[in-house]
């Protein structure tokens, strides 16, 4: 099922992407920019709960759109931390660590799918919470600036990128982990 509701929920967060890139081109105020780059990530992004949600509801689960949505996700977070090392809103040390994290663990995942181990490095929780702790960091990054006359966006969307860094790190040790002895049998 390759055009389903859910597919199509998925494919608008790749579509977003130029377009959230886009709005920092637009000759705007800056903090126009920001609002209008935040509520776009925000809705976007909430699409990833949505399409799983409908996909399961309306029976439109398929294998491609489990390929694709997180790719999907992938792709939104990867391109909003480049915009907000490019705006210096997010250190380039943590973006190499999140990209790197995702490209290592996508391909050990296709590695292990191809060998038959794939449920060796099967989500689990705490990639799940580094994904929710990425997903708030960010739009707190691009909207930088104070939310409800309290909350500095910026400074608290530094601390929680920095944490879904450390994150990144620990799920990716534990599914490199649950992968060993894959890797160590086939090293023979």
């Amino acid at each position: 099922m390759f055009l389903t509701i859910p597919t199509l929920m998925t494919w608008t967060r790749i579509v977003a992407i130029p377009l959230i890139v886009g709005v920092f081109y637009l000759d705007i105020p800056t903090a126009d920019r920001n609002l209008i780059a935040t509520v776009m990530f925000v809705v976007f992004a909430a699409t990833d709960w949505l399409d799983g949600f409908l996909a399961r509801k309306l029976n439109q689960t398929s294998s491609f759109g489990a390929f694709l949505d997180p790719v999907a996700d992938k792709f939104l977070v990867c391109a909003s931390l480049l915009v907000l090392v490019h705006l210096q809103r997010a250190d380039v040390f943590v973006a190499l660590i999140i990209i790197g994290r995702e490209i290592a663990i996508s391909a050990l995942r296709e590695w292990m799918a191809q060998i038959g181990a794939s449920r060796s490095v099967a989500v689990h929780m705490i990639g799940k919470v580094k994904t929710t702790v990425q997903m708030i960091a960010i739009p707190f990054l691009l909207f930088d600036g104070t939310l409800m006359g309290l909350i500095n966006t910026h400074v608290w969307g530094t601390w929680l990128i920095w944490l879904s860094a450390i994150l990144t790190v620990w799920s990716m040790v534990y599914y490199l982990q649950k992968a060993i002895p894959e890797i160590r049998a086939r090293a023979k």
